[in-house]
């Protein structure tokens, strides 16, 4: 661990020992944070007021909630989203009154993503498929309610985004 965040390969290690997720548990909507872990995108989705992901069936999933200041919930397109920009150059001042000004074009009120059972580092397990982007969240278990995921971008394998989802009761 470095600076309080985990490396790349320490939260692999850790993704790699959790239980597989079966689509059924992923139901609900889920609070999700980040886990830093030396990815270009490290802290800029806590910037936005990502507040987590929606999952109604195996066909209908809003992959990217945020949390409006008013504690309303949007949801983003995020194919219209540039995913692929070199994050680490973005000055992080500017992200949230960007995003803020952006919001009103990027959201949706239709799913942009699917959930599949898909082979990922040796096990099967629940992963969302994004519907306009190379991405594919896959999910591990770390108890009944929380889950650890890892965005895996295409030609990017080495790397991957690492996040918490909190299952939301209530």
């Amino acid at each position: 661990m470095q600076n309080g965040q985990l490396t790349q390969q320490e939260a692999f290690s850790w993704f790699d020992l959790l239980e597989t997720v079966e689509l059924e548990q992923l139901r609900g909507q889920w609070r999700g944070s980040e886990l830093p872990s030396g990815h270009p995108m490290d802290g800029l989705l806590q910037l936005t007021g990502w507040y987590g992901k929606a999952f109604i069936d195996a066909e209908t999933v809003h992959p990217l909630l945020f949390q409006k200041s008013n504690g309303r919930l949007l949801r983003v397109n995020p194919g219209l989203l540039p995913l692929t920009l070199p994050f680490q150059l973005i000055p992080r001042r500017i992200v949230r009154p960007l995003f803020a000004l952006i919001s009103p074009f990027i959201r949706t009120r239709s799913s942009k993503a699917r959930l599949r059972m898909i082979g990922y580092r040796g096990k099967v397990t629940a992963s969302m498929v994004y519907d306009q982007k190379a991405i594919i969240d896959h999910f591990r278990r770390i108890d009944a309610d929380t889950l650890l995921g890892v965005m895996d971008f295409k030609n990017q394998q080495k790397l991957g985004y690492f996040f918490i989802l909190r299952r939301v009761t209530g």
